[in-house]
C-alpha cells in the first residue's frame, strides 16, 4: 500500500528544452525522491500536436503531503512552462462508479478485482437500467442503483435519468466511471459532464459489425480477429480518445457462440487494463489521442 507520502505528478506543455531539469531539480530541492519517471515529446507535423508529457512518482517529506503545498510549490515552474500540471496523491484510492446493463461479464471482472486486490480502488456503488445485478451488487455489499429506461425512451426521460446519475456521481465524489456494457447512448449534456472521467468498452472487429448480434454477423464472414477496444467517453458514439485495445484469434472451428466467448474475455481484459492505467495516473490526453506511461 502506497505511503501518505507518495504523489504522482502529471503534466503536459508546449515541448522546449528544460522542462525536465526544472521539474526533477524542483523536486530534489524540495527533498522529494523520485521514483521513476516517464516522458513523451510528441513532435509538431501533420500528425502531432507537439506537447510534452510527463509522469513523474516521487516521495516527499512529510511537511509537504499537506495538500496544496505542493501545489504551491510548484507554482514558478507551472507559469514559466505553462504547465496542465496535477498531483495525485496515492494514499486516496480513487472512487468508481461502475455501469451495466444486460452483459456482466466486465462488471463481474471489475468486482473480482478490486475484491482481491488486483486493482486499488473504492467501488462506491453500481448503476443499471436493469435488475438483474442487484444480487451481484449485494454479494459485494455495494449500492446497487436500478434506474430504468424504457425502450425507445424520449430524450427528456433520458437526461432526467442521467441528472439522477449525475448526482451520484456528485454525491459520491466519484472520480472514475466505467461504462461495463453499458448499453445506453449518452446524451452530449452527459458526455460533457464525465469529460476525461468515463471510459468505455467495446468490441472491435476486423471488418467491424454494428447492430444485432455482432458476434453471429462476424461468423457468418468467416472473422479471424475479434478484439476490443477501452476509450474515453465523448458524444461521437464510440470514438472517444484509446486507451487500450487487443485482439484474439479465432478460426472457422469456432461456433457463434464461442466468438462471442472470446469477445467477452478479451473485452474484460482491456477494460481492466484501461482502468488500472486511468487510476495510476499513467494515461494523459493528447489532443484525440492518448499517451499511455505503462
Amino acid at each position: 500500500m502506497p505511503s501518505p507520502n507518495e504523489f504522482v505528478l502529471t503534466l503536459s506543455c508546449r515541448d522546449t528544452k528544460g522542462i525536465v531539469y526544472a521539474v526533477s531539480g524542483l523536486l530534489y530541492q524540495a527533498g522529494c525522491n523520485i521514483v521513476d519517471s516517464q516522458q513523451f515529446g510528441d513532435v509538431e507535423s501533420s500528425d502531432g500536436t507537439g506537447l510534452f508529457f510527463m509522469r513523474v512518482h516521487f516521495e516527499a517529506p512529510a511537511h509537504l503531503s499537506a495538500p496544496g503545498t505542493l501545489e504551491q510549490l510548484f507554482t514558478h515552474v507551472r507559469e514559466q512552462f505553462g504547465m496542465d500540471a496535477t498531483f495525485h496523491s496515492l494514499a486516496r484510492k480513487p472512487r468508481l462508479l461502475l455501469m451495466v446493463s444486460k452483459h456482466g461479464h466486465c462488471l463481474n471482472d471489475l468486482l473480482f478485482r478490486s475484491q482481491s486486490a488486483q486493482l486499488d480502488v473504492a467501488i462506491a456503488g453500481i448503476v443499471s437500467n436493469h435488475p438483474d445485478f442487484a444480487d451481484l451488487a449485494a454479494s459485494y455489499r455495494l449500492p446497487f442503483h436500478h434506474l430504468p429506461l424504457a425502450a425507445g425512451a424520449p430524450a427528456v426521460a433520458k437526461r432526467t435519468q442521467e441528472r439522477q446519475v449525475e448526482s451520484l456521481i456528485e454525491d459520491g465524489q466519484i472520480d472514475l466511471v466505467v461504462l461495463a456494457r453499458y448499453m445506453q447512448i449518452l446524451s452530449p449534456e452527459f458526455c460533457a459532464f464525465l469529460k476525461g472521467r468515463a471510459i468505455n468498452i467495446h468490441h472491435s472487429f476486423l471488418p467491424s459489425f454494428k447492430g444485432a448480434k455482432p458476434y453471429a454477423q462476424a461468423h457468418d464472414r468467416g472473422v479471424k480477429l475479434i478484439g476490443a477496444t477501452a476509450h474515453y467517453v465523448t458524444a461521437d458514439l464510440d470514438e472517444g480518445p484509446i486507451i487500450e485495445q487487443d485482439v484474439e484469434r479465432v478460426d472457422h472451428s469456432l461456433s457463434p457462440e464461442d466468438f462471442a466467448a472470446v469477445g467477452r474475455d478479451v473485452e474484460s481484459v482491456v477494460l481492466a487494463r484501461a482502468v488500472r492505467w486511468h487510476v495510476e495516473h499513467r494515461v494523459l490526453m493528447n489532443g484525440h489521442k492518448t499517451v499511455v506511461f505503462k
